[in-house]
């Protein structure tokens, strides 16, 4: 089972001894995000369904992204405060909204 969690893990295995450069390259991504997300840090959405392109796996098959709880706003900002509280607030609550209509736009079409 894939999870958010383990995806460096899984890269790590299919990598290998496959040098970085050569796999980032083949992924289309950066060696430092490869490097990255081996470490255990996350890729931004497009570096993402690359690697899970590459793994040979559905973006929705791995546990935490297709079911993330609407009541609970998963961001990721920069170490060093790029944003006022408030305005990190009310990101959080943008995406809270939009989470609920995703789910809703889903519930429709099934």
């Amino acid at each position: 089972m894939v999870t958010l969690e383990n995806l460096g893990l899984r890269v790590k295995e299919k990598r290998g001894e496959q040098g970085i450069r050569a796999a980032a390259k083949e992924i289309g991504i950066s060696h430092a995000t490869l490097s990255r997300v081996e470490r255990g840090f996350m890729p931004d959405l497009a570096n993402y369904r690359r690697i899970c392109r590459w793994l040979g796996i559905n973006v929705e098959d791995v546990v935490g992204v297709g079911s993330a709880p609407t009541s609970k706003a998963l961001v990721h900002f920069r170490k060093k405060p790029t944003v006022s509280a408030k305005t990190a607030q009310n990101l959080a609550q943008m995406i809270l909204i939009a989470q609920a209509a995703m789910a809703d736009l889903r519930q429709n079409e099934q």
